[in-house]
């Protein structure tokens, strides 16, 4: 099925005036939209690009990281727990970044069992030397 241009050069420009030039989305979801700028869906992406236009023009909330309340990923790679940067993430195989988003979740999940704030200086940097004995 051919979508016409038009079509889906408005609904982009749509999600991209709604979503802070991308910003906002998703790096999937930029992606997506990328894919469908440049023609190159399927029908089952085409489904998936209107569904993500769908969801911006109702509010559209970025997805948790692999399904874990609270992290989520910006289009440079940086994690953020509740909003703070936590982590910067560069994984080529999807099972390592989840495992690594699963110890990060926990270790930020810990911090703030304790009254901490967690932050990329105590999540990663000072883990061993500082946390790493909290449980």
């Amino acid at each position: 099925m051919e979508i016409d241009v038009k079509e889906r050069c408005d609904l982009a420009c749509e999600i991209l005036q709604v979503t802070n030039d991308g910003n906002d989305l998703a790096p999937e979801h930029l992606k997506l939209l990328e894919m469908a700028v440049n023609g190159f869906l399927s029908d089952k992406g085409w489904e998936a690009f209107k569904d993500l236009h769908r969801q911006v023009k109702a509010g559209y909330k970025k997805p948790w990281l692999h399904a874990i309340e609270h992290l989520t990923q910006d289009q440079d790679g940086y994690v953020r727990w509740k909003g703070e940067v936590v982590e910067h993430f560069t994984f080529d195989d999807y099972r390592e970044e989840e495992d690594a988003a699963t110890e990060l979740a926990e270790r930020c999940r810990l911090l703030e069992k304790h009254g901490i704030k967690p932050t990329m200086k105590d999540v990663v940097w000072f883990w061993d030397e500082k946390y790493s004995h909290l449980s």
